[in-house]
């Protein structure tokens, strides 16, 4: 329970669980610190206890394709929902630390279904609407799934059905939005059930080490790892909430993510309502940057947090055709953006856009935060007490310009935010957690200033006689070129050079491919980067892969080029 503090009429519910007003980056750093509670859960915590305090707060303004389905949910509707939805859990018989997958893409329901399995003390496995019976199968075996809550989609709930003769573990099947043959109706259920869900006490009490959360994530190799997060991890993303997302009470925020991913966690849930933002969500079937401007602007959203790739979308189109007055602040992360949508951008709405950089085993870890000038392509500064270092391969601390890996040290499981490790698979948490610290294998570098700048995962480090090439230096020089839209660069294994650069290319409309092109794109680098990192090979496509959350699966391209 939490302590009981003294409130007055100032304090906003933030700051029962820290200090939130700082007076530079360094005074951030160096005295930034969470007050822990005892046995802390979201549910109660956080949902419960705004909506006792402000039961008519928004919580969430939700809305699809339709002009008709628009739904606005309080503090309130939340946590009676998410009680309705505890009890009719309970009555099944879910109870602390079964595995419950989610499939619900934007559902509004996602939201007080996450809730009340965290009162209840479940494990939650969000999950992507893409997966096959293949990869629904491996995660419920793996995770010894109980029940699973899919959205009323006919390709998913036909994937879900095909995989449960061979998932050892799984017992219910439970559908929102609809009903069909052997499956529970979530939403006739929760209606029968009392909108009251005491906290559970003894045996039932969740506690601040039991796992809450987890995500599968995937490297380039061997089936997806299962990131393991206690009931603290909504504690941690306090710091991308409050001081990446710069966000307030007034606030209505929307993160480009579907809830498959760690992102919507990040962007759309535990930190922005301990912050007391509403967030606004737009379920679309399809990314279209005009019907995502309109939503934008009919519902005067404040705050815009998006992949790269979103940003540079929405920047072909005329966005001076759209009141996007209400705009105060606008993040991104996945990527570094190049400067000139960069700089368009501010242009235009007089908005500086702020990088962040974090994995789905943590919350954001290092950015550019409000005492921070951005400066374009670089992530920002290290937050604080995730102790982040840049280190080479000796181990020693990198200087600055030198590249190394993005290292936090930390001891495991005792910080908030910070995964506890990769679920029944001792070896794979050894392998990136030893002697007090976490080895991200992502590459960066930090310049005089202490900003630091992306390179690229280890493994899309490309190495070409002798060379070490990022990627994303390239990528950025490419698309300063009036002709490209997108650009993807990976290796291209070369018996003389080990490996040599590839750039998959997206043209904008007016240009077609040519071998002219592909020379004047070369130039191109060569006059902007150092000459051998130019892209040797050049493969124009209609459009590249990517996750639902819009972030380019370089790793795709790779497998693609390797069959």
């Amino acid at each position: 329970m939490l302590n009981e503090r003294k409130k007055t009429k100032e304090m906003s519910f933030i700051d029962r669980f820290c200090k939130s007003d700082f007076n530079s980056y360094e005074d951030f750093r160096n005295n930034f610190t969470i007050n822990i509670p005892d046995n802390f859960n979201f549910g109660f915590d956080v949902v419960d206890e705004i909506a006792r305090e402000k039961p008519d707060k928004t919580a969430l303004v939700w809305c699809d394709d339709t002009e008709t389905n628009d739904r606005t949910f309080t503090f309130s509707d939340i946590s009676k929902l998410s009680n309705k939805a505890a009890n009719f859990f309970t009555s099944i018989g879910i109870k602390k630390g079964d595995a419950v997958m989610l499939i619900l893409k934007r559902n509004y329901q996602f939201w007080y279904i996450m809730t009340a399995l965290h009162k209840i003390g479940a494990i939650v496995i969000p999950a992507t609407y893409l997966l096959t019976k293949k990869d629904i199968v491996y995660r419920d075996n793996a995770a010894s799934v109980k029940v699973i809550i899919s959205t009323n989609d006919e390709t998913v709930l036909s994937h879900v059905e095909a995989s449960v003769d061979d998932s050892k573990t799984l017992e219910t099947l439970i559908i929102t939005n609809g009903n069909r043959e052997g499956w529970i109706s979530f939403d006739e259920e929760i209606e029968k059930f009392s909108d009251e869900f005491p906290r559970p006490t003894g045996e039932n009490a969740t506690h601040n080490d039991d796992i809450m959360l987890m995500y599968f994530t995937s490297g380039t190799t061997g089936n997806p790892k299962m990131a393991a997060h206690n009931f603290l991890y909504p504690l941690g993303h306090i710091i991308t909430a409050k001081f990446w997302h710069n966000l307030n009470e007034k606030d209505l925020h929307i993160s480009v993510a579907d809830t498959g991913w760690a992102k919507a966690t990040w962007g759309k849930f535990y930190g922005q309502w301990i912050c007391e933002a509403a967030l606004f969500v737009y379920d679309m079937e399809k990314f279209i940057p005009i019907k995502l401007l309109e939503k934008i602007s009919k519902h005067k959203v404040t705050s815009f947090c998006a992949p790269p790739t979103i940003y540079r979308f929405m920047m072909q189109e005329d966005i001076t055709k759209f009141d996007l007055s209400a705009l105060r602040s606008c993040c991104l992360a996945g990527e570094p953006l190049n400067p000139d949508i960069y700089n368009k951008f501010k242009e235009l709405t007089g908005i500086s856009m702020r990088e962040g950089f974090g994995q789905t085993e943590t919350v954001v870890a290092i950015a550019t935060f409000p005492w921070v000038t951005p400066k374009p392509g670089s992530m920002g500064k290290p937050s604080p007490f995730l102790n982040v270092d840049i280190i080479k391969d000796d181990g020693t601390s990198c200087n600055a310009g030198e590249e190394g890996e993005i290292v936090f040290r930390a001891e495991t499981g005792k910080v908030p935010g910070l995964f506890t490790g990769y679920y029944r698979d001792k070896d794979k948490t050894d392998s990136v957690w030893y002697d007090g610290i976490y080895h991200t294998g992502d590459i960066a570098w930090i310049d005089e200033d202490g900003y630091i700048f992306y390179v690229g995962r280890s493994d899309d480090v490309i190495k070409s006689s002798g060379y070490r090439i990022g990627p994303f230096e390239i990528e950025s020089a490419l698309l300063e070129h009036p002709s490209v839209l997108e650009t993807a660069i990976t290796a291209v294994p070369d018996p003389i050079r080990g490996q040599v650069v590839k750039a998959t290319i997206v043209l904008k409309k007016g240009y077609k491919p040519s071998e002219q092109l592909k020379k004047d794109l070369q130039n191109h680098v060569k006059r902007i980067t150092a000459p051998y990192k130019y892209p040797r090979i050049i493969e124009f496509v209609d459009e590249l892969p990517k996750t639902t959350s819009g972030k380019i699966r370089r790793v795709a391209i790779r497998e693609k080029d390797n069959q």
